[in-house]
């Protein structure tokens, strides 16, 4: 798969589907709905050993659609090198950590990192990352995108971490570009919600 570009793969998305801890049939059946309900942005976290697996499942089912897939815990050069083993085409980080973005993107993994202050932002933006991980948003709130959107009003952010189905709109009103969610997409209800039908 071409190399990722952060613009152009959240273009026009409103939700990341973020699978963690499940085996590789389930990982691929989440992310197949998630896929044909119009949610295009998967995430497969490895922070645990093992879990590579169910995101090489999720890569070779993406590859077929032409969806790219997220490695997402990512916090080690270890975990890069478990990424990019597996497939992803990208990877995603709780914190900012500027050896785990560097290794990265020394092996053509575009990286999102994760921040929750102005200082990680000013540091990421200063690594060149445009987009970053907003983490944990439930606990920063809505609130804390208007506040951060004053100061680097060129970043754009996933808001991931506690979010629930009814506050997404709050928190792309917010400026949240990107909202990232789990199990939720499992129901098709609250999958029809998210993506406008």
């Amino acid at each position: 798969m071409t190399r990722v570009d952060f613009d152009a793969l959240f273009a026009g998305q409103r939700v990341m589907a973020i699978l963690r801890g499940l085996p590789p049939e389930e990982t691929v059946a989440l992310a197949e709905t998630a896929w044909n309900g119009g949610v295009e942005l998967v995430e497969v976290p490895i922070g645990l050993p093992g879990q590579e697996k169910a995101l090489a499942a999720a890569v070779e089912a993406g590859a077929r659609r032409g969806c790219a897939v997220g490695a997402g815990t990512v916090v080690s050069a270890d975990h890069v090198a478990r990424a990019r083993e597996a497939g992803a085409a990208y990877t995603v980080a709780p914190g900012l950590d500027v050896s785990v973005l560097e290794a990265s993107e020394s092996a053509g993994m575009p990286h999102l990192p994760g921040v929750a202050t102005a200082s990680e932002l000013q540091l990421a933006a200063g690594h060149g990352c445009r987009w970053v991980k907003v983490f944990p948003a439930a606990a920063l709130g809505p609130a804390w995108f208007k506040a951060m959107g004053g100061p680097f009003p060129d970043m754009r952010f996933v808001a991931t971490g506690g979010v629930g189905v009814g506050e997404v709109d709050d928190y792309l009103r917010a400026g949240a570009s990107v909202v990232g969610m789990g199990s939720a997409l499992a129901d098709p209800e609250a999958l029809a919600t998210l993506v406008g039908k």
